[in-house]
């Protein structure tokens, strides 16, 4: 189990030195999450998005490249803010058919040529409860800028680790937009029924961010 478990916290915290197996893995500091800038961990973040099929499945697909900024004040979420940029480029699919991906990519899709980038910069915060909140910002995809609404989750975070020296906060969100109201109305089935691809585009967002170093670090 001991093994198992620093496994696991080695994945976790991916900077920090090897332990042997047979130590103990040190508690997080005690100290409450610092308000300040804070980065997105790329290498614990995903973004997916899925979209009805045929009324068959929720056909689901990812973006690779994508980076946030946020600022972050654990006493007053609502002075909060957060900007994130997406490469369209970096689109992948589950065991695409030849040339599908680009077909996506192309003018009748996303037409990531001319729109090389999709950005979501928050407006509003509003919290909802004691780890929830609306994020509401401006979202831009294919040229079309509206605001989109993100039903964020923080599940917590910490001041700082003994092998990850810098704040670490981590965030869920889900989110749903109609990607005919941003131009890239394609293959949208016709009004009852749902021979094509749906209009309604939902969001999932797991991401991670690391903030100030711990004090005395």
């Amino acid at each position: 189990m001991k093994r198992i478990l620093t496994a696991c916290v080695l994945a976790v915290l991916a900077t920090s030195p090897v332990i042997a197996a047979e130590e103990t893995v040190p508690a997080p500091s005690t100290a409450p999450v610092p308000a300040g800038e804070y980065t997105l961990d790329k290498s614990h973040a995903s973004l997916t998005f899925s979209v009805n099929h045929l009324g068959f499945s929720f056909y689901t697909a990812r973006f690779n490249d994508f980076d946030a900024k946020l600022t972050f004040d654990p006493a007053d979420p609502a002075a909060s803010s957060l900007e994130a940029t997406v490469d369209a480029n970096s689109l992948q699919l589950p065991a695409p058919p030849e040339g599908f991906t680009e077909t996506l990519k192309g003018p009748e899709w996303l037409d990531t040529a001319k729109y090389p980038a999709i950005t979501f910069k928050s407006t509003a915060v509003e919290p909802t409860g004691a780890n929830t909140a609306k994020v509401t910002g401006d979202f831009t995809l294919h040229g079309v800028s509206r605001p989109v609404t993100l039903e964020v989750t923080f599940n917590g975070g910490y001041a700082g680790h003994p092998m990850d020296s810098n704040a670490r906060i981590g965030f869920s969100a889900r989110g749903e937009l109609k990607r005919s109201e941003f131009g890239v109305a394609y293959g949208v089935p016709a009004p009852g029924t749902t021979m094509g691809v749906g209009d309604e585009v939902q969001v999932v967002i797991e991401a991670e961010f690391t903030g100030p170093p711990l004090a005395g670090q």
